[in-house]
């Protein structure tokens, strides 16, 4: 391998080494996301093939890193621009399950309530009082991948007058609605 990459050009290694950290930290990012999600098979494929990447590229900088400058520039652009693209890649993906807790008045509560049940998701509403008036908190567990949809809509029928609170949910256990 050191042959091949020493028949190059160097600007062209230097790229190969940008490159390849870009997948291989791009990888890293997701790795790290499904192990924190419970995806621990998924993680361990992953794990395999940042593990040889990193082998292959290390061994190719190593002996050279204090000669040439650039690579190690070229390295450390990978590294950023892998951690970049592996955590947008992790948000469209959108693994895993998200909560969300909306405060809404009674005449928002049942908007809220009406599209939820003709989008077959469950909820269940708490009744409270806020700071002025009677309010109602209404929860939900769904996939993060529909969270932004579901967002989107609720704001819309309740012309923004909701209070939202969306976190991540690391594990449930049964509910009307979930399959896990």
């Amino acid at each position: 391998m050191s042959e091949f990459l020493a028949s190059l050009h160097p600007v062209v290694v230097c790229l190969i080494v940008c490159a390849a950290k870009i997948i291989e930290i791009s990888i890293q990012s997701l790795k790290t996301c499904m192990m924190v999600k419970g995806q621990r098979l998924k993680a361990a494929g992953l794990g395999f093939i940042e593990c040889t990447i990193w082998g292959l590229v290390i061994s190719t900088i190593i002996g050279t890193l204090g000669d040439n400058l650039f690579l190690l520039l070229f390295y450390c652009i990978g590294y950023a621009t892998g951690l970049f693209l592996g955590s947008t890649i992790e948000n469209k993906i959108a693994l895993g399950t998200s909560n969300l807790e909306l405060i809404a008045n009674d005449e928002n509560t049942e908007r809220i309530k009406a599209y939820l049940h003709d989008s077959g998701r469950g909820y269940t509403v708490f009744e409270g009082y806020g700071s002025t008036d009677k309010m109602n908190m209404i929860f939900i567990v769904l996939p993060r991948k529909e969270t932004p949809k579901a967002l989107k809509e609720i704001r819309r029928i309740c012309d923004n007058h909701v209070f939202v609170v969306a976190s991540e949910v690391s594990k449930y256990a049964g509910g009307y609605g979930m399959v896990k």
